[in-house]
């Protein structure tokens, strides 16, 4: 019974789908909360109860444990954690790495997570940190690629997954995620990124996702190691992350640390609890402050955040509306803001897996002139019939005499009246247009013109709107004039 994957809707690089396991089916994007058998803020029967599908746990502190190790094998993961959900196990490649423990290799970590019953099984891979060379990281990764071939020996039933990594180069990541795809693996999480995150390095964390993306099956699960802040939740789902786990929820609370989906406070700096969620409708600020479960009742908020989190994304993409929540999330730090501007410079990538259609069309500022649906009717314009005397309207209107009569919307640019109802023109909020809306519809103008260049092209517009234009169209040397 092994891992598949099922994608039911996608917005930019977004997926909801439903992840197989066995016979267990659960929705994507999902988060899998860790648990640390040794400590459990949360039990995982109570998050079962909150609507955890799913969490991940380590297999190394299992192995190690005198308490745990021998009820795992005899019982069974799933019994000793109290859990009916999808499992999976991560191999304790830090905690090898860390303790230098020689006696638990990549066999043998695999043989102890197939022997308690995991569902999603790792090989013990090598995170590269961000500061290796790229000789360096090109042999760590060559050291991962043949564990994950060597697991595959014995785990040949399709629970094993394949971590993407590479460190910070963009070449080794992609090489991975090419290795990987002739693998034919089901389930490939992107690891070593967890330094980046800790370090606001989002324009990095994108790049090495985007390149890992770029070679891995569309139709793989993609699982991004370690993202625990519901802040960057929906940035990594526009890239194409399915999978989150969080060890968050419970880390945070124990250096009092107060989750929100767009950052954390510090418990002592509220006054007020900002949140909807049980725990903050029966405890004021100074209640909680002073609880004996403080730690507790904290670690229950973060986790309630975290899963509302994953669930208002769900939807979004369901609506067609995340890169709405992208642009509003990504605003509320400013290298998150840096992380998404270096997402939109990937054009080609989201357009190709971006849905054509969508409900609306929100501007939320010079950004959204670069989103997929702008970049697509900007070549889409190219298809639309021209005749040999053409108006180009910003007045929206037909001054009569022309073959063709063009209206003006910033940021898409010119379009037929008859389009006037359909997607994006007709389902698109927009302000009154600014110098970043003008200059992206002269994108459009400039395809069009281009397009047809037996067509005489005249545009109508103000003093202000034709010097924008002119700056704009300054490479076309023919082919148009103002009236």
């Amino acid at each position: 019974m092994s891992i598949s994957f099922e994608v039911t809707r996608k917005d930019i690089m977004g997926r909801l789908g439903k992840l197989r396991v066995g016979e267990k089916t659960v929705k994507t994007p999902l988060l899998l909360p860790v648990i640390n058998p040794n400590i459990q803020l949360i039990k995982p029967e109570e998050m079962e109860k909150l609507g955890v599908e799913a969490l991940i746990t380590n297999a190394y502190i299992f192995s190690k444990s005198d308490e745990f190790r021998e009820k795992a094998l005899k019982e069974g993961l799933h019994k000793v954690l109290g859990f009916n959900g999808v499992i999976m196990t991560d191999s304790g490649a830090f905690q090898h790495s860390v303790y230098g423990d020689i006696d638990f290799s990549n066999t043998d970590t695999v043989k102890f997570q197939r022997a308690i019953g995991s569902d999603i099984i790792v090989p013990m891979d090598i995170a590269t940190s961000p500061d290796k060379t790229h000789e360096e990281a090109e042999e760590e990764l060559s050291i991962t690629m043949e564990r994950i071939k060597e697991a595959r020996g014995i785990i040949d039933d399709g629970h094993l997954c394949a971590p993407v990594q590479g460190g910070i180069y963009t070449d080794l990541r992609k090489s991975a995620g090419r290795e990987v795809r002739e693998l034919d693996f089901s389930f490939c999480p992107i690891g070593a990124v967890v330094p980046l995150m800790e370090n606001y390095r989002y324009k990095e964390l994108v790049q090495v996702v985007m390149a890992a993306k770029s070679e891995l099956s569309p139709s793989s699960c993609i699982h991004l190691f370690g993202a625990g802040h519901p802040s960057m939740f929906a940035l990594a789902t526009a890239m194409g992350c399915d999978v989150f786990d969080s060890a968050a929820y419970a880390l945070y609370a124990r250096e009092d640390r107060y989750m929100t989906p767009h950052g954390s406070y510090k418990l002592n700096e509220l006054n007020e609890l900002p949140c909807a969620c049980h725990v903050c409708r029966t405890h004021s600020a100074g209640e909680l402050k002073k609880s004996p479960e403080k730690e507790r009742l904290l670690a229950y908020h973060n986790l309630y955040v975290t899963l509302a989190e994953i669930s208002r994304i769900r939807q979004s993409i369901l609506d067609g509306t995340l890169w709405e929540l992208v642009d509003e999330r990504c605003r509320n730090h400013p290298r998150l803001l840096e992380g998404y501007r270096e997402l939109l410079k990937y054009k080609d990538q989201l357009e190709k897996s971006d849905r054509i259609t969508k409900r609306r069309f929100f501007y939320r500022g010079s950004e959204s002139c670069m989103r997929t649906e702008v970049s697509r009717y900007h070549e889409m314009v190219k298809r639309l019939p021209a005749g040999k005397k053409v108006l180009i309207s910003f007045e929206g209107k037909n001054r009569g005499g022309y073959d063709t009569v063009f209206l003006f919307k910033p940021p898409f640019g010119p379009y037929l009246p008859e389009l006037k109802e359909t997607f994006p023109i007709g389902q698109s909020e927009t302000p009154e247009p600014d110098r970043d809306m003008i200059k992206s519809g002269c994108i459009g103008i400039a395809n069009l013109i281009a397009e047809n260049p037996d067509s005489s092209f005249f545009i109508a517009c103000s003093d202000e709107e034709r010097e924008i234009v002119s700056e704009e169209l300054k490479e076309i040397k023919s082919g148009y004039s103002y009236v």
